[in-house]
C-alpha cells in the first residue's frame, strides 16, 4: 500500500510539472505575438512620423528656394545677390557666376566684378549680356562693371510678374512633396499597416504643414512685390 501511495504522488508530480510547463509555455505562445505586434504599431507609427518629417524637410527647402531666387531680383539697389542666378559657360561647364569671381557693391549703385580667371572676362561679360537682369556690363580688360539704373515703372511691373512666377514654381514644388508624401501613408493605410484613421490623421498633418507654407511663401512673394514696386 505505502509503495502504491508513493506511485500516485510521484504520477500527481509528474502531471503537475507537465500542467505547469504547458502553462508557461501557453502564455509565452499568447505574449510573444502580441509584443511583436505592439513593436509592429511603433515601427508603422515612427514610418508615418519619418513621412511627415521628410516632407517638412523637402518644403523648408522649396520655401528657401524662392526666397533666394527672389533675391536675385533687384529692386532699385546693388546686391551681389542679384547675380547669384548668372551662370557662366566655363569650359564648357554651366557654372555659377559667384564662384568664378569676387563681387563687390560700389558706390550703393553699382556691381563691381573681378573674375579670378582673367580668361573669362569675356565669358562672363556674355552671360550678363544674355540674362534678364537688363543691365550693360562695362568690361575694362580687369573687372566688370554694373550699373544699377533706377527702375522704370513698366520694369518694376515685369519684376513684380517675375516675383508671382517663382512664387508659384514654389507652390507647384510643395504640392508635389504634398502628394508624395500622401501616396506613402496611403500605402501603409492599404497594406494594413495602419489604421484608416491613422491614415487620415497623416494624410491630414501633410495637409496641414503644405497650407503653412503655402502662406509662407505668399508672404515672402508680397514682401518682394511691395519692394520692387516702391518708389
Amino acid at each position: 500500500l505505502q509503495e502504491t501511495m508513493m506511485r500516485v504522488l510521484l504520477l500527481v508530480s509528474a502531471l503537475s510539472a507537465v500542467n505547469g510547463f504547458t502553462t508557461t509555455n501557453s502564455w509565452v505562445t499568447r505574449t510573444v505575438p502580441a509584443v511583436s505586434r505592439a513593436a509592429t504599431r511603433r515601427a508603422v507609427a515612427m514610418d508615418v512620423d519619418k513621412i511627415t518629417s521628410d516632407a517638412e524637410t523637402k518644403m523648408k527647402k522649396s520655401l528657401d528656394s524662392v526666397q533666394s531666387n527672389l533675391d536675385t531680383l533687384r529692386a532699385g539697389r546693388a546686391s551681389a545677390n542679384l547675380l547669384d542666378r548668372v551662370v557662366v559657360d566655363y569650359y564648357g561647364a554651366e557654372t555659377p557666376l559667384n564662384q568664378l569671381a569676387g563681387i563687390s557693391v560700389t558706390g550703393g549703385q553699382a556691381l563691381t566684378i573681378d573674375p579670378y580667371d582673367k580668361s573669362t572676362l569675356g565669358d562672363i561679360e556674355r552671360a550678363l549680356m544674355e540674362s534678364d537682369l537688363g543691365m550693360t556690363p562695362n568690361n575694362n580688360g580687369e573687372t566688370i562693371r554694373l550699373n544699377i539704373p533706377a527702375l522704370t515703372e513698366d520694369r518694376r511691373k515685369e519684376l513684380s510678374k517675375t516675383a508671382k512666377s517663382l512664387g508659384e514654381d514654389g507652390k507647384t514644388a510643395l504640392r508635389n512633396v504634398r502628394r508624395d508624401a500622401v501616396d506613402k501613408v496611403k500605402k501603409l493605410a492599404k497594406a494594413g499597416d495602419i489604421s484608416e484613421d491613422q491614415g487620415k490623421d497623416g494624410e491630414d498633418a501633410v495637409q496641414k504643414m503644405t497650407d503653412k507654407y503655402v502662406k509662407e511663401i505668399e508672404t515672402v512673394i508680397k514682401k518682394k512685390e511691395a519692394d520692387i514696386m516702391k518708389v
